[in-house]
């Protein structure tokens, strides 16, 4: 995932979250539980490069709650 535009953030299940700017590359792993999205302050455009394999798929998990959300820092 490459950050084009605005600030965001990466976090992946059990570490501790990134702060993604333009030019910023997160290389995700399979079969890694994480989320993406927007600053409270600001709007996030990214491109998102998916390597080609067997019995690959795209799980959406839970939406991310405001109490999680809430707890990023600047």
């Amino acid at each position: 995932m490459i950050c084009t535009a605005g600030e965001g953030w990466y976090v992946q299940e059990g570490k501790e979250p990134v702060s993604l700017k333009p030019g910023s590359v997160i290389m995700i792993p399979p079969e890694v539980k994480h989320w993406h999205g927007a600053k409270k302050d600001s709007w996030f455009s990214h491109i998102a490069i998916e390597v080609p394999g067997e019995n690959c798929k795209n799980e959406w998990c839970e939406a991310v709650s405001d109490e999680e959300y809430n707890k990023l820092g600047d």
